[in-house]
């Protein structure tokens, strides 16, 4: 983690507090599972504005250079529009923390037993997309697409300079 929400169990100087007015989450635009919680997340009333943002995109890497991007793609990533970096559990309890109505859970996930519940609530999200529980990511470039409406479907990659790779 990158930066832990301000209610993370100790009072901070008011001297070095930045208020936080929107925050952008960066999101597998590959993954069902985060997909349904971009589309949950764009329905709940905001405290602080959502912008939701596909992970490893080129508006993602114009916006923040910084960044590494591949890391985006495996653990949640939340920047805050003053340059905050949320990373895993962090980034679910400030996304939280920006809902109308689930900020009293934010501020019980940011104790220090809130948050070992909010990473396992993480490890359990990515062990379902890695496929152990049978979610599973999968990605244009493997040849798999999923279509709400027809399910999964396989188009294999296409050959790039006649090379192709051979199973």
């Amino acid at each position: 983690m990158s930066a832990v929400p301000a209610a993370a169990g100790r009072d901070r100087d008011a001297s070095v507090r930045v208020p936080v007015r929107g925050l952008t989450v960066l999101y597998d635009a590959e993954c069902a599972l985060c997909s349904f919680v971009r589309d949950w997340l764009a329905g709940q009333p905001q405290l602080v504005p959502l912008e939701l943002l596909p992970a490893g995109s080129e508006q993602a890497g114009r916006r923040f250079p910084g960044l590494d991007h591949g890391a985006t793609l495996d653990e949640v990533t939340v920047v805050g529009d003053s340059g905050q970096v949320y990373r895993g559990a962090a980034a679910w309890i400030v996304v939280l923390w920006a809902l109308r109505e689930h900020r009293p859970l934010a501020h019980r996930l940011s104790t220090p037993a809130g948050a070992r519940l909010a990473r396992g609530a993480v490890l359990a999200a990515a062990k379902w997309r890695g496929g152990r529980w049978g979610g599973g990511a999968y990605r244009r470039g493997d040849g798999w697409s999923y279509d709400p409406r027809h399910g999964w479907t396989y188009d294999p990659p296409g050959c790039d300079g006649g090379a192709c790779a051979t199973g």
